[in-house]
């Protein structure tokens, strides 16, 4: 029988995530990767601290698969209540190549749609404060609590012009959501999607335990893979990597 101690544990390396909730408040240390939160909570505003939250998840100490520092940030698709809403395909002094055709003043469906998720990532990448977008991975948080369409292809459609502005800048994307409101808010997406195939980042679970398991459960999309997972501890979001 060999004599030699055994080699000691590693303790698991997780992640956090913080956003406008957390301004004023002692973010966590020692984190291996940070999510920090580009919106104050809705998709056309500001985390008024972005600039502290940014250098403080510059200090991730590494140890797993996920990037140092990504980046999340709220998704809607208010249609013409919204305090904006785009009635053409021109945004950012250029007009945007739409799959869905022309958008047209009043219109709710998938153009304008399209338009407007394009503008929201336009906006959350050059007037937010996040220098060098290009090289940032950028969740999509997508939640119930937010204003959405009741045609789920008008919010995929949403959902898909954002993540094309961030793929044209050399951004890489994936989508923060739970099965129940993502199935609710963007339904099926098919394999010509641009979200098919998207990483996928699960919150819900309740501890450790659970986000570990919860990397084995079902992705958003289908040709995805659930790459992190979520749970919440002491009243801060924690994150576990999957890869």
């Amino acid at each position: 029988m060999s004599t030699a101690a055994a080699a000691p544990r590693q303790a698991v390396v997780v992640g956090n995530d913080v956003s406008w909730p957390q301004c004023g408040k002692t973010l966590p240390g020692g984190q291996a990767f940070a999510v920090v939160g580009v919106n104050g909570g809705l998709a056309n505003n500001t985390n008024q601290c972005l600039a502290v939250e940014l250098n403080w998840a510059a200090g991730s100490v590494g140890g797993t698969g996920q990037p140092l520092v990504s980046l999340y940030v709220n998704t809607a698709n208010p249609g013409t209540a919204g305090s904006w809403w785009p009635q053409s395909n021109s945004y950012g002094g250029a007009v945007v190549a739409n799959p869905y055709g022309t958008c047209v003043a009043g219109s709710t469906g998938a153009a304008c749609s399209y338009m407007y998720g394009y503008a929201k990532a336009y906006d959350d990448a050059n007037s937010r404060g996040v220098t060098g977008p290009g090289a940032y991975l950028w969740w999509l948080d997508v939640e119930t609590g937010n204003s959405w369409s009741s045609d789920t292809a008008a919010n995929r459609a949403d959902l898909e012009g954002m993540a094309a502005y961030f793929t044209g800048i050399g951004a890489r994307v994936g989508v923060y959501s739970t099965t129940y409101q993502w199935g609710r808010i963007a339904g099926t997406v098919a394999s010509s999607s641009s979200l098919y195939g998207l990483p996928s980042w699960i919150p819900g679970a309740r501890n450790l335990s659970g986000a570990r398991s919860a990397c084995s459960g079902t992705p958003l999309t289908s040709g995805g893979k659930v790459v992190m997972t979520q749970y919440v501890s002491g009243g801060l979001d924690y994150d576990f990597s999957c890869v």
